[in-house]
């Protein structure tokens, strides 16, 4: 599964990306590592970008950038809180 495929308010934990370069870089400083839990938390009116809560910050992806995020899926019962 991909994050881009993630619904707004469930958990995950991240296990692959993929890409390389500077772009694989640059989400990897956001927090983006493999084994970190991830939230979708907000999502903008027409769908792209979303707002996913790593590391206790928001981190904003496109779908073609949260589409290179491989994640496992862990829990089904959150609510969207906004």
């Amino acid at each position: 599964m991909t994050l881009d495929e993630l619904p707004r308010g469930r958990r995950a934990v991240v296990t692959a990306l993929d890409l390389r370069g500077g772009e694989r870089r640059r989400l990897m400083d956001l927090g983006l590592l493999p084994g970190a839990a991830i939230r979708a938390d907000m999502t903008s009116p027409l769908g792209d970008p979303t707002a996913y809560e790593v590391r206790g910050a928001l981190v904003v992806l496109r779908r073609g950038q949260a589409r290179t995020v491989r994640i496992r899926e862990t829990e089904h019962a959150d609510s969207p809180e906004r």
